[in-house]
């Protein structure tokens, strides 16, 4: 059984004879308001939940950290009931969720499939990495690109010994594959690192120069590189499903699922997009559209990184279903 069939086997009405008490769900957001994942994911979920309870089950984002400082940690606020439902990053816990972390490898996702798709049809092998939660949406990023301050990349040479942010540890391993430094840290902190100089660049999707403000401080852009790109989750604690009354579970359980991450990475691709025109617009700013083949000597240093990544985890399965 996969993720998808889980959540559309769910009850598709609500019952009306009995209507449900009032309830609000917390929603810890660890970024501003303006961020992507608040319109795509809190207040979609929040409206779907409304229209199918009459009022009754709602959802309220609690943006900025409010429920406590941090992107590491969303996770385990939700397993320990700080906030009913957190999203976040598999990367920033990088050993927790080994498997599920192969969609962020080069050329996992298939194409023409989202990743959202791609993380459905492998829940059967990955759900083991999410335990204490109900799995809310699983989505992915836009590819990545190479966002970065005073250095122009061209080839993989002119990444030898650069300072690379990375989200986890599957970037990780491309950003070594190109000669590149690898430094793990979560994207509150990189405009400042960014600035300060204490990283060159980084590896992440180009949403991410709106959504946390780096093209105020980045001047160079590589695009069309293969260097994967990121997975975020939406979990809601056990104990907070649990608690829920039928009626509200199974609103809950139409609303949940592969639509709304697929609704999320349609949002991201967007936010990505705009960013995007917006940087090109900056005369300041140089970008490099590697050419098909200007990207083949990218291509050629990453070759193995998704098998020995895949055989390291014992993750054979969960590609195969990934790429089904």
């Amino acid at each position: 059984m996969t993720l998808r069939t889980t959540f559309i086997g769910a009850a598709l009405a609500v019952a009306a004879a009995a209507p449900l008490a009032a309830q609000e769900l917390k929603f810890a957001n660890f970024t501003p308001p303006f961020h992507t994942v608040n319109a795509s994911v809190i207040e979609k979920l929040n409206a779907d939940l409304s229209a199918a309870t009459g009022g009754s089950l709602t959802v309220r984002g609690y943006h900025g950290g409010e429920l406590g400082a941090g992107p590491v940690e969303q996770y385990v606020r939700a397993v320990q009931g700080v906030a009913d439902i957190t999203w976040g990053l598999p990367g920033y816990t990088s050993q927790q969720f080994e498997k599920t972390m192969i969609v962020e490898l080069p050329g996992v996702v298939p194409a023409g499939k989202t990743g959202s798709d791609t993380l459905c049809d492998a829940m059967d092998e990955i759900s083991g990495e999410f335990p204490g939660t109900v799995p809310v949406a699983l989505w992915t990023s836009e590819p990545n690109i190479m966002i970065m301050k005073d250095k122009v990349v061209r080839t993989p040479a002119d990444l030898a010994g650069l300072k690379i942010r990375v989200a986890g540890a599957t970037a990780g391993k491309v950003a070594e594959a190109l000669g590149a430094t690898p430094v793990q840290m979560p994207i509150n902190q990189v405009y400042n690192s960014l600035q300060t100089g204490l990283i060159d660049g980084v590896f992440t999707g180009a949403s991410t120069l709106s959504d946390f403000k780096l093209d105020e401080v980045a001047d160079a852009f590589t695009l069309n590189a293969p260097l994967g790109r990121l997975a975020f989750f939406a979990v809601m604690g056990q104990g907070s499903y649990d608690a829920l009354s039928d009626e509200a579970k199974a609103a809950l359980d139409e609303a949940r699922g592969c639509a709304l991450g697929n609704n999320a990475e349609t949002a991201w691709n967007a936010t990505a997009d705009a960013a995007l025109e917006a940087a090109r617009a900056d005369a300041g700013n140089t970008f490099v559209d590697l050419t098909a083949e200007e990207a083949q000597a990218f291509e050629d240093a990453v070759a193995n990184v998704v098998a020995e990544y895949v055989s390291s985890v014992g993750g054979e399965a969960a590609l195969a279903a990934m790429q089904n």
